[in-house]
């Protein structure tokens, strides 16, 4: 049996994370405003450039379109991008998109293709490695960079492209989590090499007008093409940081809640421990009493 002083050394401590746990929520909340407003604020830029590349797409064919739209013509190599967070304490927001990218790889294995992997995030590249490690191919660190921007992401397409250019893979899908609510985020897998539009994104209604591209629309693709990965590359890291900090305040909130339970259920016991040490006290000096 745990003695009184146990009970409080216990219950102190609890008291300590609980404050440090509240203190981390307050701070989530504070920074998920932002953060959902640039995921929100990226959205229509994405899907805006989405359906120009849908809508040239239709009018180029064949061998003249850039090779970022017509791919190798073959799906024998894929590279997984999967993007997580530098840190943890954020619930199963990691584990969701880690999950969706390892089943998706081993569906592809099982299938005879091969399969390599670039980390974004450290948790991601932790999890990934215990099933993955010799199909990793690359991690980028993304601690240095305080909040997300048109940087970032413009390196990470880079050395997707440049991978691509140089026959390293056939297929390439950013594997990150869509910001849905406070407490929903969906993972989600977006294909970039060859370049395919999300579903539910159509091209622009023209009014069946006719008109005429200057220059013609291959020169065009191939100058939109690396923006519009790098574009869904930013969108994915945006979103990624608005899920990573709604889900940390709802799993700190849970901490939170969860501390104040440890708390009460101590303090009973406590109580009780203490009760019960009054009450042998007693009986042994009424006891001592009685004997004389």
């Amino acid at each position: 049996m745990p003695s009184l002083k146990d009970f409080r050394n216990r219950i102190t401590s609890v008291k300590s994370t609980q404050k440090i746990t509240k203190a981390m929520q307050m701070v989530a909340a504070a920074k998920l405003k932002r953060s959902q407003d640039s995921a929100e604020a990226a959205r229509p830029y994405a899907e805006r450039i989405a359906g120009v590349i849908a809508n040239l797409t239709a009018a180029v064919q064949g061998d003249s379109a850039p090779l970022l739209l017509r791919g190798t013509g073959k799906e024998d190599v894929h590279l997984l991008v999967v993007a997580t967070s530098e840190r943890g304490l954020c619930g199963g927001f990691n584990t969701q998109i880690v999950r969706a990218a390892r089943d998706h790889a081993n569906a592809l294995i099982a299938q005879g293709k091969t399969v390599k992997i670039m980390t974004v995030g450290k948790k991601g590249r932790d999890q990934l490695r215990r099933l993955f490690a010799d199909r990793i191919i690359e991690h980028v660190d993304l601690t240095a960079h305080r909040t997300i921007t048109a940087a970032p992401a413009q390196m990470i397409g880079a050395k997707i492209r440049e991978r691509f250019e140089a026959g390293e893979f056939d297929v390439a899908t950013l594997f990150f989590s869509r910001f849905k609510s406070v407490i929903a985020q969906v993972p989600t897998a977006q294909q970039l090499i060859p370049a395919k539009a999300p579903e539910g994104v159509t091209p622009p209604d023209l009014g069946n007008a006719v008109y005429e591209y200057e220059p013609d629309e291959a020169e065009i693709l191939a100058a939109l093409l690396p923006r519009y990965i790098d574009s869904q590359i930013l969108r994915g890291l945006l979103e990624n940081v608005a899920g990573f900090y709604a889900a940390q305040m709802t799993a700190m909130d849970n901490a939170t809640r969860n501390a104040g339970d440890l708390i009460k259920k101590l303090t009973l016991r406590y109580n009780r421990q203490r009760q019960a040490n009054i009450t042998k006290e007693l009986i042994e000096i009424i006891s001592g009493a009685e004997a004389l």
